[in-house]
Parts: C-alpha cells; structure tokens; sequence
C-alpha cells in the first residue's frame, strides 16, 4: 500500500467524519423543535454517534448496489433543517438516493425536490397533545419501553412517561429500580444520566420526571394527584390478561386506556403492528400487543401469504430462556420447564402459530408450532416451514422480502439481512420485530423454509410502542411513501 493510497483514504474517512458530526446537530434539533425523527434506510438516527450515522450510509450499498456518500445526503438533511414540517419519520437515505440516482429531474434543486416529496407533512401545524403514559410492572419489557420513551425525551415527545407502578416499597428499593434502568446485562448501559430522588419517590432522566407509586392492585391508584391525566397505562406484569383483570386499570382516577404486553384472553383484540392496527378504533379502551413471537412472524407470513398463498406450514421458535423458567432444577407447574434454562434446551409449547389468526386471519387453521428454549438470554428464531401455492425459487423470495423490508407498509416490522456471518447477539437491539436471514433461505418448489431472527425483548417493545401511538392517535408518516 502506497502512501498516496493512505492518504487517499484518510482523506475519505475523515470527510465522512466531518459530514456524520455535522449532521448531528440538525437530527436532534428537528426531533426536539418539530418531532421529526431522520432515518437512513430505515436505521434511526436518532441519539445516534457519527460512526452510526456513517454505518448507516454504508448500509445503502447492500440494498441498492450503489454507494450513498454523506456529501449527498447532507444538502438533504440541511434543506429539511429550514422547513416547517409536521411529525413524521423521514428517511434522508431514500431521498437523496432517489434525487441523486432516481426520479429527480432537476439534479440541482434540492428544495424544490423536498417540497413534492414531502408535501403530506409541509407547513402544517402540530396539533397533536402528548399523552401521558404510565408503566405497571418495571420488568425486562417495563424497562425497555422506559428507554424508548426517555430517548425521545424533549418538548416535542408525545409520548411521555410520566409514573411507573410497582409492588414493594422497602428500603433502598428505589435506588435499585433506578440501577435496573441504568445498567442491563444484554442491552447495555443507559444512554444518558439517571438519578433519584428520594424525598419525592421519584426517577430523573434525561430531564423526564418519572413518578414511582407503590399499589398492590391497579385500582387503589389516584394518578391525578400526581398531575397525570387520561393516561394510557401499558400492563406488562402478565398477571392479568382478560376484560376483567385489566379493567382494574380504568377504575382508577386518571386513566382513560390500558394495553397489555401479552397474549390477551377473550374478546380483547390482540394487535400486531403492520398487519391490524387499523382495526384499532378511537373507543377501544382495553388491546393486546399480543406476543414477541407473534409479533416477529405474523409480518413475514402476511407478505408472503399476499404474495405466493400459504397453503399449511409448520413455525418452529428457537426462543431464548425467560425468567418464567428455573435457573436450577426446581418445581415448575408446566412440563419441562422446570429443568435448569441455562443447562438445557426444553422442549415446550408456543401458542405463537395460532395466534398468527388473531391478527391475521386468513391464517386460521393454516399453521402448527413448537418452541424449543435455548440457554441464551435474549434474541430468538423463528422457522417458518410453508407450502407455498406457487412455486418460485430462492432469489424471488429473497428479493421480494428485501423489498417488503424497504418500501413496504411492513418497513418498520422486517428488516432484512445478507450477512453470511450474522449470529444471534448481532441481532440485540434490532428495532424490527424481525429480521429475516436470506442467506438460510431454502426453496424447494412451492416449499419454503425462512430463518426470521428477532429481538424478542427489544424488538417487541417497539412494537409495543408503535401500537400505544396508535391508541393515542398519534400519526407519524414514513416519508419518501
């Protein structure tokens, strides 16, 4: 390797460097002055470093073939930071993709390009009021979603965590609650500064004021004299999953809606984000966001089902252990289930396959599952085992998945992978309910095999979210549509 050839590409890297730290100013500004959250082909950049933003942009090449400099989607980023726009999530990848390679006619003219593109949500008022929001349970998805609503944190949020409730109350329990927040063994430290105020029983962060309130049953609680009102309150201790049992939430003062991050029993809708949200009706008071597994296959089913027909199929889940398992070999009421989850794989039962036609329904009596827990902590796999009606092959299934994953009204629940070297822990922290490996992809015919990983932790938590938004009628577009 010459000098001039170093030379040449430390000059390249630290253009890119230049442009990723630029843009950062301008990201966070129109999250905080406008609710308008940037996107590179989908990765949020939100909170994101300059070495994300520049992975982000290298991203492009695996999708389109072609490489999509920072220097050509900066004039993008900049002509959105002078616009008044309305919430929304904008992809500035897509947009300077296709007005450097695409449907632009006039290469020069960035703003005149924005302005068609981005019409839906330009020189519009916001008139949408945040919503409170109240976590009941501060488990592994409690906590979660606490770091989805905090990384928004600013005047613009419309989503805004306002109390979680919790059982206990002995001494030092806040200050452990806090650290579960702020340090976790699979998702990492805490992106930003936590600390406790112990006069008040309450958690700052990132300058959310978060209320602690220690009840036994839902509807002992008086929200209102902690200020929150008509609040949505996401359920996500299991412990109640019918009309009845969550119904305990709307009896207390200063709610108005409740969501369950479970399986919901009965006539409660179960939502699977991209697939039935719309059934979501400005009265319902009472949803389900259904369950991880749910949430990762119903999507890809869906695609496929609408592109080639499923006649039967067979979902197998690789499901990493939860804390409904032993960590020693102890008594547990279910079968299996009992035996060390660190030590074994169990062999159990998923209720994931018929579930699928609770959000999906031309899937009814279409599909059988198993799931084997596996001694991994979080990240899952789904294998989805299908008779097509059509035949086809494996590029078709591949391409057609990569682009539901692009440009689909599915964007934000598959994402897609050609990675031959992927494993599980690359997959924590994935914001997608799944990911599909193209590189496992087996076609044989009208048979099909799909390898779907998902963060079964993570992944659904933003699913979750994306249906409280839903409840609280909160629209954010994807832009370019």
């Amino acid at each position: 390797m010459n000098q001039q050839f170093e030379q040449e590409l430390q000059s390249s890297w630290q253009e890119r460097q230049e442009y990723a730290e630029m843009m950062l100013p301008l990201i966070g500004k129109l999250y905080r002055n406008h609710a308008v959250e940037i996107t590179v082909y989908g990765r949020p950049l939100l909170n994101a470093s300059a070495i994300d933003v520049i992975k982000a942009h290298r991203s492009v090449r695996l999708h389109e073939g072609v490489k999509l400099r920072l220097r050509e989607s900066w004039p993008i980023l900049e002509a959105l930071s002078k616009m008044k726009l309305a919430p929304a999530q904008i992809d500035i990848g897509k947009l300077a993709f296709d007005f450097h390679y695409g449907s632009a006619v006039d290469k020069t003219d960035h703003v005149a390009y924005l302005k068609n593109a981005l019409s839906d949500v330009l020189d519009l008022d916001d008139s949408q009021q945040p919503q409170d929001v109240v976590l009941y349970g501060f488990g592994r998805i409690g906590r979660l979603l606490a770091r989805l609503m905090i990384e928004r944190q600013g005047q613009s949020n419309k989503l805004r965590l306002r109390a979680i409730v919790v059982r206990g109350g002995k001494e030092g329990d806040l200050e452990k609650r806090a650290s579960l927040l702020r340090r976790d063994s699979v998702h990492g430290p805490f992106n930003g500064s936590i600390t406790v105020d112990e006069e008040r029983k309450a958690i700052k962060a990132n300058g959310s004021y978060i209320q602690v309130i220690y009840a036994n049953s839902p509807d002992e609680i008086d929200y209102t004299t902690y200020g929150i009102k008509d609040a949505i309150v996401i359920d996500n201790t299991g412990m109640w999953r019918d009309r009845d049992g969550l119904g305990l939430h709307l009896k207390a003062k200063g709610t108005s809606k409740a969501i369950l991050t479970a399986p919901g029993k009965g006539d409660i809708k179960n939502i699977v984000h991209g697939v039935n949200h719309g059934d979501i009706k400005p009265e319902d008071t009472i949803l389900s966001a259904a369950s991880c597994t749910t949430n990762a296959i119903t999507p890809v089913l869906k695609a496929l089902d609408e592109q080639y027909g499923i006649v039967s199929g067979h979902v197998e889940t690789v499901h990493s252990y939860t804390n409904d398992q032993n960590l020693i070999d102890n008594y547990h009421k279910a079968e299996r289930r009992g035996r060390s989850a660190p030590l074994n794989m169990v062999i159990t039962e998923t209720g994931a396959a018929k579930a699928v036609a609770k959000a999906y329904p031309q899937l009814a009596g279409k599909l059988t599952g198993n799931a084997i827990r596996v001694p991994t902590p979080n990240v899952s796999l789904a294998i989805l085992n299908l008779n097509l009606s059509k035949t086809t092959d494996k590029v078709s299934v591949n391409e057609f998945l990569r682009d539901t994953a692009l440009f689909s009204d599915l964007q934000h629940q598959i994402d897609y992978t050609a990675s031959k070297e992927i494993v599980s822990t690359d997959l924590v922290g994935s914001r997608a309910a799944s990911v599909v490996d193209s590189q496992a992809t087996i076609v044989a015919d009208s048979r099909v095999t799909l390898y779907v990983w998902y963060d079964n932790e993570f992944g659904y938590s933003c699913q979750v979210m994306r249906v409280v938004r839903d409840m609280a009628g909160i629209n954010f577009p994807t832009l370019p549509r």
